[in-house]
């Protein structure tokens, strides 16, 4: 895989939603609410390793590396999910994250 991005983020966590659909109920809007939350945990748990094992062991220590990566994948699937609940897709986000960056670029110039 040379580039993964959120068309395939998004396929996966699909793929994953409609395996657990009976378990877990599909996707909407009150789910979208759930899975920011669940998102902001797993950012939690995320800086609970930085916090407990330290910059230098995320970078140097493989099985830290390997935790820390894993809870960010945590976090990356729980916002594909968010933005699966309210339909946003791919092309909707690239749109407005491009945008998002051409007013930051801006932002603090003097």
């Amino acid at each position: 895989m040379s580039s993964f991005g959120f068309e395939e983020m998004q396929a996966i966590q699909k793929e994953l939603q409609e395996k657990y659909f009976d378990k877990w109920g599909g996707l909407n809007p009150q789910k979208g609410r759930d899975s920011l939350l669940w998102m902001m945990i797993e950012a939690g748990e995320a800086a609970d390793i930085i916090k407990k094992q330290g910059d230098k062991a995320i970078l140097e220590n493989p099985e830290t590396r390997h935790d820390f990566i894993e809870e960010m994948c945590d976090v990356m699937m729980y916002f594909n999910d968010v933005l699966l609940c309210y339909s946003i897709t791919p092309e909707e986000l690239t749109e407005i994250y491009q945008a998002k960056h051409e007013r930051n670029m801006k932002r603090w110039t003097t």
